[in-house]
């Protein structure tokens, strides 16, 4: 059985390689440098495989982006620009970036090898317990707390954008800056994309987005791996956003009643419909549920209603790829 170190994930490891002013690569061949492998993953942006930098050995990704558009380019050229300015140990790091002038450019990210966090816990070797869930959300919201101290939403905040560090470890990282975006918090932004599960309500009415949109996807990724239970959730994306707008939810179904105070109390404080009340990043930090000082419940946790959740996003997921499959194809019989 696995449980989470007790110790949390105070002693952090080395970073898996120095800060790097990355700079995009124009017109050159990648394979001169790195030796591509398997394939690692694929979805709607582009396809991610492992490779071996010939130089040094080091094993790193390659995450491949389709860029028939000079918007397509702009959007990676974008990543990148926010990317060199994220170099924490919660965030996934950028160790280079290719352009080949045509259809396609890609980035050379550090390798993450333990799985999607939602995976790993459902995995029945995986003691969850409320303690547990409480050491991943601090870790969470560290990244998410250093990003926005570089003025960047990352505007993205799901499950499948948290990955374990390792198979073993409980060090968590936070990945995919597709959509973030800087922030200036004089002029007004506004965005129409996301996970209509967890988007905030101001993204669904496409009103101003602020620092506090990123910590309701917070809060929904919380109660989600607290209960398995995705509290917004309709029978389709318009159902779902639109109870995204009402903002309510509860804490009655069975999978609370083993579930403290101080953790509802600390999701009350994040999915509030009005955004500038919504608990920071700080806050999240220093609330009792996520204090390193504080004693927490180890209640271990029923994960079916979790594993069913887990179960529906993969699905999912082979859709999404499938479709990118046949955009792409689409795209090479132009």
């Amino acid at each position: 059985m696995i449980y989470v170190d007790e110790t949390e994930p105070d002693g952090e490891l080395e970073p898996p390689f120095e800060p790097r002013n990355v700079a995009v690569k124009k017109g050159q061949d990648i394979k001169k440098e790195y030796t591509l492998h398997e394939e690692l993953g694929r979805g709607k942006f582009g396809t991610v495989y492992k490779c071996k930098e010939k130089l040094t050995g080091r094993c790193l990704a390659a995450k491949f982006v389709i860029t028939n558009r000079a918007e397509d380019r702009k959007d990676v050229e974008r990543e990148v620009e926010i990317m060199r300015t994220l170099q924490h140990p919660r965030l996934l790091q950028l160790y280079d970036a290719f352009d080949d002038g045509k259809k396609e450019m890609c980035l050379i990210l550090e390798l993450i090898e333990g799985g999607e966090l939602f995976e790993r816990v459902i995995d029945d070797d995986f003691i969850l317990t409320e303690k547990a869930c409480s050491i991943f959300t601090r870790q969470i919201c560290e990244g998410v707390e250093y990003m926005h101290g570089q003025n960047i939403l990352h505007l993205d905040m799901k499950p499948e954008n948290i990955l374990c560090v390792t198979r073993t470890g409980n060090r968590i990282k936070l990945i995919d800056f597709g959509l973030a975006r800087k922030y200036d918090p004089t002029k007004k932004l506004q965005v129409l994309f996301g996970t209509p599960e967890f988007v905030a309500p101001e993204v669904v009415n496409f009103e101003m987005v602020t620092y506090k949109t990123d910590m309701w996807s917070v809060g929904v990724v919380c109660y989600v791996l607290l209960s398995g239970l995705s509290p917004f959730m309709g029978d389709s994306d318009l159902e779902t956003m639109a109870n995204v707008t009402k903002a309510v939810y509860d804490f009655d179904d069975e999978s609370f009643e083993k579930i403290s105070a101080e953790a509802k109390d600390f999701i009350s404080k994040l999915l509030i419909k009005d955004g500038d009340q919504r608990m920071s990043a700080q806050d999240c930090l220093d609330h009792p549920w996520l204090r390193k000082d504080k004693m927490r419940k180890d209640t271990q946790l029923d994960k079916t209603r979790l594993k069913r959740f887990v179960i529906r996003r993969r699905w999912q997921k082979a859709v999404n790829a499938f479709l990118a499959l046949k955009r792409m194809g689409a795209t090479i019989n132009l």
